[in-house]
């Protein structure tokens, strides 16, 4: 007969793989057993097992308790045969009633997954619903877990108010439902988005105690090609979330060779023992109320995570790049609370576990997830000060938590018992800033110097050993403990791997031609969460802003200055000039009120973030888009962020002084009205995830991993937050897709740093003769054995007269460049290299010491005193077309960390003032408008505006409000008066309020205090 290619056919192969039976439906299940229910007690029927599973019917379902009868009572009478008598449940009676009655309170109540781990009491008895995996050599505990049955029930008849409606699948834990399915075909049309929508529209919404949230553990919504689940059927429309495993680095499933692209999920995940695990280590009913069921890629990196460190124990490194949207925080605490109860040969793999996080909000909310999901809470703990470190160790606490800035010197308390232990180390937003001297007081401090006296060739506690031989014991321990610890398994987690990262916690990938990538040990990328819908693309609508700007000379001389620094200078000038920023801060006001807040962007409630280069400029900006807020009578107001204080008007602010609250409470503010744009220059541009963030306007240059934090602000997503805009005024749109390119999908680092570059650079730098290895070992040996400074000075002092006398000034900038180079290059290597070499280590401790005493050579600022004799007569900023950026659908590759350093200055090429204003205007130069013009802004009408007869007299003899009055008036006399040559800034000033009430307040500054008395 012809294959049976209907939604009953996936039905029937789905049963298959669990069960071994096609056919789980009605009555089917008595069949293929070999026995019928009766009367509504205990079916008598072996358990048949596919996958684990066994055939249940929909005639054992009882609608009003939520339970398969048949199931519950063959699981109570195999393993509690006394507790089943008592309550009777192979009978319909009111003993039975009861019982079933307070467990629909406690599932109502505590949810299903509490019910299955604990538990239920019911008068005298303690009522056991499920028995966990049993660790190995746990003979009793494993037969009980074996007891546990898995049914599955075909088209199973869930509703008392309508008989007739069922569910595809039905899949119970020892007679509690725990997941339920329905499947729809795409030969006939339907998808896996019409099965959520059967969902939204036919099931949770009915009120029926089947899809109360706790009740079940999650709802799946299948076709052959794609799945979704819903944990929570609540609300008017559920979200149905992907639940696929990706394919070619985005959305979906790849092609399954054997079978339908689906198969993974009745194969894999809801297979016994993958769905026993999810039952007692990821699915949660928060206290608040929230059902949690874990995501594919959450499951698959867990789990691959605990398999090879069961297999190769600790001492490993992995890289976890997960995109932003991927769930990170709960990754991070499941992981942790696995790891504790790891095993391999019988023996724990891990002590302690150690999560470290960068930043104190993450730090916070690591703390609270991992709390959330471990079983045991006294086995997890904060260490926030000096000592808690070792007392947490020594307590038994299995999870402890700590910020990195504190992470160091925390470690320093641990004491020896450290050197037997073995430890988990997982790192939260992995960067460079983990190596270095930080990844050497961690390894200090969990290795003890492990492993040194082996190098060291025996130890260094000899009576008899020289001087030179404790020397080196000394070198060769720092050397051990700047490595990663033989006794630590490291689990790096990141976003936008930098290639440091890479190299430290990557997986290494030999090619044929020698090379040696790295690669992440597991991926979820940007595009797969794009694609999924967890976050946004912040690049969909993007929009250039372009500025021009024409420069004038405002002396008749001509001087000669140097043109390289002169154009950075001019840059900088002509975009932090105060009517620039104006006129930017108008464009970002009125495309906020106009585009975002008009439409109600994000239900109303959008947010705006401003990126300035620099304090001063955020600060810049804060006053002109708080002036531009107020012209246009917005009710809303603007927040600034930086750090430390800033000279303004003549006094000393900090942020508190400049928004009028403390720092700390500038994430919850910017929540709340009126406060609707934050603008900063450093702070919350990275590592800050507020939803309602949905515009971003960009004035500083962005690349690199740089660009891709900032911007990526926006892509959280939100309720009502369907879309982003980006408009950006300092960076052109090739340059953002190429910094984006090499996080869109997953990261590679094209070859591994080569070691030798060290030994280049040390050749380099002992050519100089500034120093000889008689100094070298001198310094470091003083050093080592606790000398003072008396005994250090004199050392570097003389190197420091021998780089000033024998280099010139190429020379010296060579040297300090290549000095930089050689320790920041040692600093990283000395991590992952497999040996040390002690006069690598020798020479990082003396130049460390002497490049603060190197004088920095004396360089004339052949650009100085230039912007005093410049000034902008015209700008303009102009919008282009908002666009898409599109990305490239590759894995991107970055190159290895470089030596960099050395080099010699280039000499100052100096040019006339007018050929640098001329080469200046034609690079950033337009056609302009009288209304561009700022010169008759800022320059010519407020003399004018003085001078005016009226105006005067109002401003000798009147209050600041009349003098104020009769300035308008004079400005609106200037203006015609030049009507003829200004026809534009005249039409400008008589037809746009915004910009006459701006041009009335700037010009009457100007002139109020510059008027001739």
């Amino acid at each position: 007969m012809p294959a049976d290619v209907s939604e009953r056919g996936l039905e029937s192969r789905v049963c298959a793989i669990l069960t071994g039976y096609s056919d789980c439906g009605p009555g089917a299940a008595a069949s293929d057993a070999g026995a019928a229910p009766s009367g509504g007690g205990v079916a008598e029927r072996p358990a048949v097992y596919g996958a684990g599973w066994v055939c249940g019917s929909s005639d054992d379902y009882d609608r009003e308790h939520c339970v398969d009868l048949a199931q519950l009572g063959a699981f109570l009478c195999a393993t509690q045969p006394t507790v089943a008598d008592a309550l009777q449940i192979d009978a319909d009676t009111p003993t039975r009633r009861g019982f079933l009655t307070r467990l629909k309170g406690e599932i109502d109540s505590r949810g299903a997954v509490d019910v299955l781990r604990k538990g239920v009491k019911h008068r005298q008895h303690s009522v056991d619903l499920y028995y966990a995996s049993a660790t190995p050599g746990n003979d009793a505990a494993a037969a009980l877990h074996r007891e546990n049955r898995f049914s599955v029930t075909r088209q199973l008849r869930y509703s008392n108010a309508n008989r007739r409606r069922a569910l595809d699948i039905g899949m119970f834990i020892n007679g509690l439902p725990v997941i339920t399915a329905e499947l729809k075909n795409n030969l006939t049309r339907q998808t896996a988005a019409d099965a959520a929508e059967q969902y939204r529209n036919d099931r949770g919404g009915q009120g029926e105690p089947l899809f109360r949230v706790g009740r079940c553990l999650a709802h799946f919504a299948v076709d052959e090609r794609d799945a979704l689940f819903c944990a929570e059927l609540a609300g008017k429309s559920p979200e149905f979330l992907p639940f696929n495993k990706g394919w070619d680095g985005g959305a979906g499933n790849p092609p399954n060779p054997n079978g339908l692209q689906t198969d993974y999920l009745w194969r894999e995940t809801l297979s016994r023992d993958s769905l026993a695990d999810i039952v007692e280590n990821y699915a949660l009913l928060t206290p608040d109320g929230r059902q949690i069921w874990p995501r594919y890629h959450q499951l698959d990196a867990v789990q691959r995570l605990l398999d090879d460190a069961a297999d190769m124990g600790a001492g490993r490194r992995y890289l976890v790049q997960h995109s932003a949207g991927s769930g990170k925080s709960n990754t991070i605490a499941w992981l942790s609370q696995r790891l504790i109860s790891l095993r391999r040969g019988g023996k724990p793999v891990f002590d302690s576990i150690i999560v470290v996080t960068d930043r104190v909000i993450l730090d916070s909310q690591i703390n609270a997830t991992i709390q959330q999901f471990t079983q045991v809470r006294a086995a997890v703990d904060h260490a926030n000060k000096s000592g808690d470190l070792r007392r947490f160790i020594r307590d038994g606490k299995k999870v402890i938590i700590a910020t990195a800035q504190k992470f160091p010197f925390i470690l320093d308390e641990i004491e020896g018992e450290r050197q037997e232990r073995c430890y988990a180390i997982i790192i939260d937003e992995a960067h460079s800033g983990q190596g270095g001297r930080r990844g050497s007081a961690i390894a200090e401090a969990l290795g003890g110097g492990q492993g040194a006296s082996d190098s060291a060739g025996g130890g260094g506690g000899d009576d008899n050993s020289d001087d030179d031989d404790l020397f080196e014991d000394q070198i060769n321990r720092i050397i051990a403990s700047r490595r990663m610890l033989p006794n630590a398994s490291y689990f790096a987690f990141t976003a936008t791997p930098k290639n440091r990262t890479l190299e430290l916690f990557g997986a290494p990938d030999p090619q044929p031609d020698g090379r040696v990538r790295h690669l992440p040990f597991h991926a979820y990328t940007m595009k797969q969460a794009i694609q999924e819908g967890f976050i946004l693309d912040v690049l969909a609508s993007y929009t250039q802003i372009s500025s021009y700007y024409n420069l004038v000379k405002t002396i008749a001389a001509d001087p000669k200055f140097d043109k390289r620094r002169a154009q950075q200078k001019l840059r900088r000038f002509v975009e932090g000039h105060e009517y620039s920023i104006r006129q930017k801060a108008a464009i970002m006001v009125d495309h906020f009120l106009d585009e975002v807040i008009a439409p109600r962007k994000v239900n109303g409630q959008a947010r705006a973030m401003v990126v300035a280069e620099g304090v001063d400029r955020a600060i810049d900006y804060f006053d002109a888009v708080s002036d531009c807020l107020r012209e246009r009578d917005s009710p809303y107001k603007a927040i600034v962020a930086f750090s430390g204080e800033r000279e303004r008007g003549g006094k000393s602010v900090t942020e508190a002084d400049v928004n009028g609250f403390p720092s700390e409470r500038i994430a919850d503010m910017i929540k709340e009205d009126p406060y609707r744009i934050l603008i900063c220059a450093d702070k919350f541009q990275t590592g800050y995830d507020e939803p309602l963030l949905q515009t971003m306007y960009v004035d500083k240059p962005l690349s690199g991993v740089r660009a891709v934090q900032t911007l990526s602000r926006l892509n959280r997503t939100g309720a009502g937050k369907r879309d982003v805009f980006a408009l950006d005024f300092a960076n052109s749109a090739e340059g953002i897709k190429a910094a984006f390119a090499d996080y869109y999908r997953a990261t590679i680092l094209a070859d591994e740093t080569d070691p030798n570059k060290l030994h280049d650079l040390k050749a380099r730098l002992d050519g100089r003769v500034i120093y000889g290895a008689a100094d070298v070992d001198a310094f470091a040996t003083a050093y080592l054995g606790g000398a003072d400074r008396g005994a250090l000075d004199p050392i570097l002092d003389r190197c420091v007269a021998a780089y000033r006398a024998e280099l010139d000034e190429d020379a010296q900038v060579d040297f300090k460049g290549n000095a930089k180079a050689f320790c920041r290059l040692y600093d990283f290597l000395s991590q992952i290299l497999a040996y040390g070499l002690p006069e690598w280590e020798k020479l990082s401790i003396f130049l460390t010491f002497l490049i603060p005493k190197l004088p920095a050579p004396v360089e004339d600022d052949l650009s100085r005193g230039m912007l005093e004799l410049v000034d902008m007569e015209s700008y303009r900023a102009e919008k282009q077309a908002t666009a898409s950026i599109p990305l490239e659908d590759e894995d991107g590759e970055i190159p290895p960390v470089p030596p960099s350093g050395g080099g010699a200055r280039p000499d100052p090429e100096t040019a006339a003032l007018s050929e640098i204003i001329s080469d200046f205007n034609s690079r950033w130069g337009s056609e302009f408008t009288d209304a561009d013009r700022v010169v008759d802004i800022i320059v010519r009408l407020p003399k004018q505006v003085a001078e005016d007869a009226a105006f005067q007299n109002a401003r000798r003899n009147s209050d600041i409000e009349n003098a104020r009055l009769e300035h308008n008036k004079a400005l609106g006399r200037t203006l015609v008066g030049t009507l003829r040559a200004d026809e534009e800034l005249y039409k400008r000033y008589a037809e746009n309020s915004d910009f006459q009430v701006w041009l009335q307040s700037r010009i009457f500054g100007a002139a109020y205090g510059g008027a001739a008395d």
